[in-house]
């Protein structure tokens, strides 16, 4: 499933083109991704003018000039993808392309429309529309915590978040409700770059230790993020282009391969935490 560096990669590649553009010829292929359309979907779309993209967890979020915001889930394959070809205002988008796209259209700006597609193989992606000044207090958003590369989160943040907590601190960084958005393949690289064993109750982690942990999770996000995300099978951006840092990854995916650790000559391990791999040095990760 996309992560936050995935979604975020999304998110600026389509800036460009969809940010203060009006959509038309707007067309779905089914009633229904991982949940139904909303209803009058496309009516509700067609000449609306997108405000601008934001991010939201692993959510994009499309503030429309209608008053409502356009909400996308990618799920496991989800994909948007961008045709400048078309010249003209009045151009006729090209009809929804292949079994698995599910939603097309044009977006026009400043006289030129650019096709937008969205494919999604698994259909466990979805798209909603909520009116803008709702958002907070959707389900979706309401008990989301703070965006690890905001201000909200911190060192200071996480203590006080797991205070008290037995549970492994790799499963509580999951825990959306504790920080919004943070997946499977960072939290393993966060916590080896801090050097924290993922089998650590997290209320036991010292103060100075989650100060390191909140800057490693910053820091692996944002060095993601420069590399377009990380593609291991259907990850794609809006330009059709893969991402590049699971060539970078320390520990995610390398069970039985050596530590890159310059003075450790442990060998990454993996083991199943709430149903999901964890991979770690048991050398240099301490309890």
């Amino acid at each position: 499933m996309p992560e936050l560096p995935e979604v975020e990669t999304v998110r600026r590649g389509l800036t460009p083109v969809l940010e203060g553009a009006r959509l038309s010829r707007v067309r779905i292929n089914r009633p229904d991704l991982r949940f139904p359309f909303p209803e009058r979907f496309v009516e509700r779309l067609e000449g609306a003018t997108v405000m601008r993209i934001d991010r939201r967890a692993k959510y994009l979020l499309m503030p429309l000039s209608t008053g409502e915001t356009w909400i996308t889930h990618l799920g496991m394959t989800g994909r948007f993808t961008l045709d400048g070809t078309l010249l003209g205002e009045f151009e006729e988008a090209a009809p929804i392309a292949g079994k698995h796209e599910h939603f097309s259209g044009c977006a026009i700006r400043d006289g030129a429309a650019t096709r937008i597609g969205y494919a999604d193989a698994r259909r466990f992606g979805f798209m909603g529309l909520i009116s803008s000044d709702q958002i907070e207090t959707h389900p979706w958003f309401a008990g989301l915590g703070p965006e690890p590369l905001g201000n909200g989160f911190s060192g200071a943040h996480l203590v006080e978040a797991f205070a008290d907590k037995k549970q492994n601190i790799k499963v509580s960084l999951l825990d959306q409700r504790i920080v919004a958005g943070l997946g499977n393949i960072y939290v393993c690289e966060a916590l080896y770059r801090a050097r924290i064993s993922p089998l650590v109750a997290a209320g036991s982690v010292s103060k100075s230790r989650l100060e390191r942990l909140a800057t490693e999770v910053r820091n692996v996000l944002n060095d993601a993020i420069a590399a377009g995300g990380s593609t291991l099978r259907d990850f794609a951006n809006a330009e059709g282009g893969q991402g590049y840092f699971q060539h970078r990854f320390d520990v995610y995916g390398r069970e039985g391969e050596p530590c890159r650790g310059v003075t450790c000559t442990g060998v990454v391990a993996r083991i199943v935490q709430g149903g999901r791999s964890t991979f770690y040095c048991p050398s240099c990760q301490k309890r």
